[in-house]
C-alpha cells in the first residue's frame, strides 16, 4: 500500500471514529489531522456543519425496553435522529405508527385529563419549532401534555412531528395525550403537503397508516372536569357532553356534522360584540352563522359558548384551529364566572415562514393559567413539496435554450418583417429545379420547426414561471362577506415576492385565507409543477398544459409566426447539407 494510500484510509478511519451520537452517521472536523488541514475532493467545504443523519437506525437503535420489559422506541435518540434530518425504515416507522393506533383506538372519544397540564395548539409540520414547545413546556416526564391537533400538513415535517409525538405517546399513555384536527384526514393532506411528503420520504403504506391513526384521535377533552378543549369549537348538535360519547369517531370527517363541527367550527367576527355594529349576522339572539370562511361548519357566538357552558357545568372553552399573531387570544369573559369564555392557543411560530407570529403554551397548575410564548426556530430549508434541484432547474435551463434557438433564428429585424413583401425574389438556379408545389412545402416545413421552437419557448416560460414564482403571492384576494373566494384572481403569480407582500401577520393572514376553505379539487389530477401550501394547487396536468400553450394565439403579436415566414422564403430549399469530404474546408 502506498503511503498516499494509507493517509487516505487512517483519515477515513479518524472520520469514522467522530461519529456523534449512536447511529447518527454525520462526522465532526478533526483538528490537526492531515485530511483536515489540506484539500481534498472528499471533503465537505462547510466543515463545521455536521451532516444529515443519512443512514436510518438499526432495530436495536431505535427500540428499547422500558422497565416492565416492554418495547419502546428510544425518545432521545428519536428526536436527535429527527432533529439531524434522519429518517426511519419504512417497518419501522409503519411498526410505530401501528403500536400508536393500538393505543389510541382504545381511548374514548372525550378524554378526561387531570392537571397540571400543559396544553398545545397547531404543529402544522414544524418539528424544530416543537423542539423548543417542549423546551418551554416543560420536560414529558414531570407533567401531563393536551395537544388540540394539526399535527401535520403546511410545513416540510409533518412526519417527524407525527413520529415524535407517537413514540411520547407510547410511553406516556396516560399522561400525554392527543387530539384530531381539522388537518388530520385524507381530504386535507392529500390537498396540502403531508401525502406528497410520506411519498417522498417513505411511501403510500406509510400514508394510509397514518390515516388510520388520525381516525384513531380522540376527538375532545376535559380537563380537571372544568374546560372543555377541542380543536375547533361548539355545534348546533352539541348539547351535552354526553353527544360526543355517542360520536363514531373512527371515520374520515364530512363537510357536516357534529365530527365536523369540533374540528372546523370558529368563534364569530367580533367575538362577544357581535351586533354592536350592521355586520350581516341577522338579529341579536342568534347562536349560530354558516361559516363561509372555511366552507363548511359554523361561526359559533358569545351567546351560544355561555349557554353551553352553563348546561355542561363548564368554565371555559380551550381550542387551536386559527393562527394567533401572539400565540394565543383569550375572549370575552362569562357574565357568571369572570372567565374567559373561549381561549384561542396556537403553538406554530411564524407560520409558513411568513405569518411573523408568536407560538405560545398553556400551562394549567394548581387553578392557575399561564401563558408561555416562544419564538420561531431556524429549520433546514426545502423547495416546493419536496422538489429536487434538478427537476426545479429544468425550466430555467429550458427557457434559455429556447431563447438562444429564436435568438440564432430572429435573422431579421422588426424592420426587415415589416419591409419584406410576399413576392419570391430570392429564388436561386437550385430553386428552379422545384415545381412551386415543392418550394412551398419545403418552405412549410421550415416555418413549422421554428414555429415549434417559438411553442417551446413558452412552454418553458411558463414552467419557469410556475417554478421561480412557487411562492410568491398577490395580497388582495375578492372577498363576500366574510368569505374569501378562491378563483383564478385569488393567489396568482404576479411577479411579486412574498417578502414584498407580506410585512405583518395581517397581511399573510389575508393573503392565506383561501387556503383556510374546505378544498374542493380532484385528487387524481397531480399539478405539473407543485406548489407550496399557501397556494391553491393546479389541477392541471403536462398534457393539458402544454395543449393548452399550444392552442393558445401567440401573445407576443404574432412575432414568431412572422419570423418564421421570413425565415422560411429566405431559405434555400436544397434540402440537408451534405457531409464534408476529408479533403475539403469549411
Amino acid at each position: 500500500m502506498s503511503p498516499a494510500e494509507s493517509q487516505y484510509l487512517s483519515a477515513k478511519a479518524a472520520r469514522q471514529t467522530a461519529i456523534q451520537g449512536p447511529g447518527l452517521q454525520y462526522y465532526k472536523p478533526i483538528p490537526g489531522h492531515p485530511e483536515f488541514t489540506e484539500e481534498h475532493t472528499q471533503l465537505r467545504n462547510a466543515r463545521e456543519v455536521p451532516e444529515p443523519a443519512y443512514s436510518p437506525p438499526t432495530d436495536g437503535q431505535l427500540w428499547v425496553y422500558n422497565d416492565v420489559g416492554q418495547v419502546k422506541p428510544d425518545i432521545k435518540f428519536l428526536k436527535r435522529h429527527f432533529f439531524h434530518e434522519g429518517r426511519l425504515t419504512e417497518d419501522q416507522a409503519l411498526a410505530l405508527i401501528d403500536k400508536a393506533t393500538e393505543v389510541l383506538s382504545t381511548e374514548p372519544n372525550l378524554l378526561n385529563v387531570s392537571g397540571p397540564v400543559t396544553i398545545c395548539g397547531d404543529i402544522h409540520g414544524q418539528y424544530y419549532d416543537l423542539m423548543k414547545l417542549f423546551e418551554v413546556g416543560g420536560n414529558v416526564s414531570d407533567s401531563n401534555y393536551l395537544f388540540l391537533g394539526d399535527y401535520v400538513d403546511r410545513g416540510n415535517f409533518g412526519l417527524e412531528c407525527l413520529l415524535y409525538l407517537y413514540a411520547l405517546k407510547l410511553w406516556y399513555p396516560n399522561r400525554f395525550f392527543l387530539l384530531r384536527g381539522n388537518h388530520e384526514c385524507r381530504h386535507l393532506t392529500e390537498y396540502f403537503t403531508f401525502k406528497r411528503e410520506c411519498l417522498h420520504k417513505y411511501s403510500h403504506q406509510v400514508y394510509d397508516a397514518c390515516i388510520k391513526s388520525f381516525n384513531a384521535l380522540p376527538v375532545a377533552a376535559l380537563v380537571d372536569h372544568r374546560f372543555f378543549c377541542v380543536h375547533g369549537g361548539i355545534s348546533p348538535e352539541l348539547n351535552t357532553l354526553e353527544d360526543i360519547w355517542r360520536l363514531d369517531r373512527f371515520q374520515e370527517p364530512g363537510s357536516h356534522g357534529l365530527l365536523c363541527d369540533l374540528l372546523w367550527a370558529d368563534p364569530v367576527a367580533n367575538y362577544g360584540r357581535e351586533h354592536e355594529q350592521d355586520n350581516g349576522l341577522g338579529a341579536p339572539g342568534q347562536m349560530f352563522y354558516h361559516n363561509l370562511t372555511r366552507g363548511c361548519s359554523w361561526f359559533y357566538t358569545y351567546d351560544a359558548v355561555c349557554a353551553f357552558l352553563e348546561r355542561n357545568g363548564l368554565l371555559g372553552v380551550i381550542r387551536g384551529h386559527e393562527a394567533q399573531d401572539a400565540g394565543y387570544t383569550m375572549h370575552r369573559k362569562t357574565p357568571t364566572k369572570k372567565f374567559p369564555s373561549v381561549i384561542t392557543i396556537f403553538s406554530a411560530p411564524n407560520y409558513l415562514d411568513a405569518y411573523h407570529n408568536r407560538g405560545a403554551v398553556l400551562k394549567y397548575h394548581n387553578k392557575n393559567i399561564t401563558i408561555r410564548q416562544f419564538n420561531w426556530s431556524s429549520h433546514p430549508y426545502w423547495l416546493p413539496n419536496f422538489m429536487d434541484a434538478f427537476t426545479w432547474s429544468l425550466p430555467f435551463v429550458g427557457e434559455k435554450i429556447a431563447d438562444m434557438l429564436m435568438a440564432v433564428l430572429a435573422v431579421c429585424s422588426e424592420e426587415e418583417l415589416e419591409e419584406s413583401s410576399d413576392e419570391d425574389d430570392t429564388r436561386t438556379i437550385a430553386d428552379l429545379a422545384l415545381t412551386p408545389n415543392e418550394i412551398a412545402a419545403r418552405r412549410q416545413q421550415i416555418k413549422n420547426k421554428i414555429l415549434a421552437v417559438g411553442k417551446m419557448q413558452r412552454v418553458f416560460q411558463l414552467l419557469r414561471e410556475e417554478a421561480e414564482n412557487a411562492s410568491e403571492l398577490v395580497t388582495e384576494s375578492p372577498t363576500i362577506g366574510h368569505a374569501t373566494l378562491a378563483g383564478p384572481n385569488s393567489l396568482t403569480i404576479q411577479g411579486n415576492s412574498i417578502r414584498q407582500n407580506i410585512r405583518s401577520f395581517d397581511d399573510a393572514r389575508r393573503v392565506d385565507m383561501v387556503n383556510e376553505r374546505l378544498p374542493e379539487f380532484s385528487p387524481t389530477a397531480f399539478p405539473l409543477v407543485p406548489v407550496p401550501s399557501m397556494r391553491p394547487q393546479r389541477t392541471d396536468n403536462m398534457e393539458i398544459l402544454i395543449k393548452r400553450v399550444l392552442e393558445e394565439d401567440e401573445g407576443d403579436g404574432g412575432v414568431v409566426e412572422r419570423v418564421a415566414e421570413r425565415i422560411a422564403r429566405g431559405r434555400k430549399p436544397t434540402g440537408r447539407p451534405r457531409a464534408l469530404k476529408r479533403h475539403e474546408t469549411a
